[in-house]
């Protein structure tokens, strides 16, 4: 782990901290029933109708997987660097009656056999973490079994532009959607360095690894909004803040 990215762990460590703080909330919304962005599970229905193994690059709070066992899923291995939150996940886990089990590893690199999963799942604020997309597909590609599946659902590469103004939407004079990374200043993870990935590079390492693309969308509505009254003139419909795509490693 170099020295950037051994930093950006300390600070997730630290903004993780809220998952633990928050544990009895997390505990509750994970015994709903909306824990998937409902366009989430309308493209994964066909793959999680055949019951798949799954397993979950950056899992973060686990509430997803909570969502991909209960949407159909076999069960579910989620990796992520931060232990503070693995620990969590996997307390809840365990009182929910899941079957989700947590590494701690970094990604790309993470301690998985080849071909091990039928689904790949990833996202919502995954990707910015990766300062080697190359390599991240690698790993993907790897670890998907043939005829298995990736999933991202993710924020748009565009969204580290747009300003919070509520009037009009407008790009930050700081940002590049060409940049090769900037420094978050945003909650949760203050003071990290994140890397932009265009959606062109994203999906050529994709394919560039050996998966097929099927699907690729975006929306307007972002994955992500502050737990307040914050609102953004940026996020009413007219930019683009969030993607899915769906791809197929050959048989």
């Amino acid at each position: 782990m170099d020295q950037v990215v051994a930093s950006n762990r300390v600070v997730w460590e630290r903004a993780s901290v809220k998952h633990v703080r928050e544990y009895d909330e997390l505990l509750e919304e994970a015994r709903g029933e909306t824990l998937l962005v409902p366009r989430e599970r309308e493209l994964l229905a066909e793959v999680l109708a055949a019951e798949p193994v799954v397993v979950h690059f950056q899992s973060g709070t686990g509430l997803d997987d909570v969502g991909l066992v209960k949407a159909g899923a076999r069960r579910v291995i989620s990796v992520d660097y931060s232990s503070v939150a693995a620990g969590a996940a996997q307390r809840r886990a365990r009182e929910l009656g899941v079957d989700c089990r947590y590494v701690v590893a970094e990604v790309p690199g993470v301690p998985l056999k080849d071909a091990s999963a039928d689904l790949l799942y990833t996202g919502k604020g995954a990707l910015i973490w990766m300062r080697d997309i190359d390599a991240w597909a690698r790993d993907v590609a790897r670890v998907v079994r043939p005829g298995g599946h990736l999933f991202v659902y993710e924020a748009h590469p565009a969204v580290p532009l747009w300003t919070w103004d509520t009037d009009e939407p407008r790009i930050r004079p700081d940002r590049s959607y060409f940049a090769e990374s900037h420094i978050n200043d945003t909650y949760p993870a203050n003071g990290a360095q994140e890397w932009q990935w265009t959606l062109g590079q994203i999906v050529t390492a994709i394919t560039a690894a050996g998966l097929h693309l099927k699907i690729l969308e975006e929306y307007a509505e972002p994955f992500w909004r502050p737990q307040d009254d914050t609102r953004a003139a940026a996020w009413e419909g007219r930019l683009p803040n969030s993607y899915a795509l769906l791809a197929q490693k050959p048989l």
